[in-house]
């Protein structure tokens, strides 16, 4: 019988020995089609899913590459019931092709008689079909490319989508000749999105999606909608841009809160396509003020729900969804899937790290004890103010003041969810914040100078979490979040990604408080942590004040 590190079980959980000497091996092959679940100190439980099957499916992996990873590692034989789910489960991708037929029309078709007649007499479809030409095929109403392949996918039948897309209105764009190339990996990504036409590229921050982006937008050469989450991430893609390519300042705009241009490569805010007037989205002309031939979504697991109900009209336009993770917190990553596109591209981070394109990281989590009347006050408080009264807990400014004094010439990052706590810690340490009240051109400003290093210590609120370019960042203090969200660990730990000329390890450091319900919700945050391959060290705050 084999030693390996995983034991696979009929519910279709696999469990994965944390000390065995393969599980680093293990858990990469097995990250590629399973979701981690659970992330305790020595048994890691994950879970092997339809979506996860369905997008390690679309990205080129078949039925037999995963069942072989399940048998190469493998304590026991697999289940034959588990075999059986995930070669019929991989099998039902493509059964169904979306596609357009001699005249243009857009059709759905399947050899399997029986699965479009099961499909086809489907209440939530059955008006989305207005004939039925062939006995392989129905005929779609143009305007539902986008809602039949949600309900598709619904129902257990992800379709195939190989209608086409319009070309957009044709847009001169290279690459800039001045030194740099994309790195095998963004290259390689680039290539897999072209080919599949729509999708998500999985990236960790820090390994370059912005010039996946850039790599994207000159492979098809067309106007390009470029969605990002806030102004500043748009003026850092404008950068880039700018930088990375053949694009001038004349063929960018910026259509935010700020400014309103419309120009052959127009980058917009979430918030404002989102934003309404009189019960109305003001702005959805953008999505129509021209003939674009490619969207961009940044960090598409923060896509507001309302942008999906757009997006289900943008069908026949290229999209390209670009993320650290396919995680969301809403549970809509089956909306991901079916309008934006399946993964197409994912490039682990300790793999990307070895290749010396990341900085490597130390995690910890630092348990610090609230004093007695604290205590008392969190017991006797009603459950909604439990976790405010543990995250914003005085005693855990002292540990931030100990965690600053062990980095002397580092670059320092203190994380918070919190206003108030957030100008505690700014008075406490003598540091400059940024929140979300602080205009644009400041939070530029400070962060220009972080950039430089005229300071070195910086106090954010959570706008900080996204897009922000800040490559000397090797320690980051995380005093408050947002009850242990994944996405959230994703950015903040993708602020110290970026390699260093120093060399040096980044720290990443969360501060709980020990026995409340912060300390339960850090171990969302540990699950992400350990499903990108990173070690989490628990220390106690004495430790820390006595090292």
């Amino acid at each position: 019988m084999a030693d390996g590190p995983l034991i696979v079980q009929s519910d279709r959980t696999v469990l994965l020995e944390v000390a065995h000497p393969e599980a680093e091996s293990a858990r990469h092959e097995l990250a590629i089609f399973a979701e981690l679940e659970r992330a305790p100190e020595h048994i890691h439980t994950y879970r092997i899913t339809r979506l996860g099957l369905w997008n390690a499916r679309a990205a080129g992996h078949g039925a037999d590459d995963m069942l072989g990873t399940l048998d190469r590692w493998s304590r026991f034989p697999v289940p034959p019931s588990v075999s059986l789910d995930i070669r019929e489960t991989v099998g039902r991708y493509g059964r169904l092709v979306i596609e357009r037929d001699d005249e243009g029309t857009l059709v759905l078709r399947s050899s399997d008689s029986a699965v479009l007649t099961e499909v086809s007499r489907n209440k939530r479809i059955q008006p989305l079909l207005i004939g039925h030409p062939a006995p392989d095929t129905y005929v779609v109403d143009a305007w539902a490319r986008g809602q039949i392949k949600q309900e598709l996918l619904k129902i257990g039948w992800p379709a195939e989508d190989h209608a086409g897309y319009t070309p957009g209105t044709p847009h001169p764009i290279d690459l800039a000749e001045n030194g740099w190339h994309l790195r095998p990996y963004q290259q390689q990504a680039v290539e897999t999105f072209a080919d599949g036409g729509s999708g998500v590229v999985v990236l960790p921050c820090g390994a370059g999606k912005t010039l996946v982006g850039a790599g994207a937008m000159a492979e098809t050469k067309t106007t390009t909608l470029i969605l990002v989450t806030n102004t500043v991430s748009a003026r850092q893609w404008r950068d880039e841009l700018l930088r990375r390519t053949s694009l001038t300042p004349e063929e960018i705009g910026e259509y935010s809160g700020q400014a309103k241009e419309v120009k052959p490569v127009t980058i917009a805010t979430y918030q404002i396509l989102t934003a309404k007037r009189k019960g109305q989205y003001a702005h959805l002309a953008l999505l129509d003020a021209l003939d674009w031939g490619l969207i961009v979504y940044d960090e598409v697991h923060l896509l507001p729900a309302p942008v999906f109900k757009l997006t289900a009209d943008l069908q026949a336009r290229r999209r390209l969804g670009l993320t650290a993770t396919l995680v969301r917190e809403d549970g809509r990553e089956g909306d991901v899937f079916s309008l934006i596109g399946p993964k197409r591209f994912d490039a682990p981070w300790k793999e990307i790290e070895a290749q010396g394109f990341i900085s490597p990281a130390a995690c910890y989590e630092v348990r610090v004890d609230l004093p007695a009347d604290e205590r008392l006050e969190y017991a006797a408080a009603a459950d909604e103010e439990r976790y405010r009264l543990a995250a914003t807990a005085p005693a855990k400014i002292d540990v931030v003041r100990q965690l600053v004094s062990r980095h002397p010439g580092e670059r320092i990052l203190v994380i918070g969810q919190y206003l108030d706590q957030i100008d505690e810690l700014a008075d406490a340490l003598g540091a400059p914040k940024i929140t979300g009240a602080t205009p644009v051109d400041e939070r530029e400003e400070l962060y220009g100078a972080f950039r430089e290093g005229e300071i070195s210590l910086l106090v954010v609120s959570k706008v900080a979490n996204f897009s922000v370019d800040l490559p000397e960042a090797s320690v980051a203090i995380q005093v408050s979040g947002s009850f242990g969200s994944r996405q959230e660990e994703a950015q903040r730990l993708g602020r110290l990604l970026r390699p260093k000329e120093s060399g040096r390890t980044a720290s990443f450091y969360t501060l709980i408080a020990r026995d409340t319900v912060d300390q339960d919700f850090a171990q969302n945050r540990q699950r992400f942590l350990a499903e990108q391959g990173y070690s989490y060290t628990i220390l106690d705050a004495e430790e820390v004040a006595a090292a």
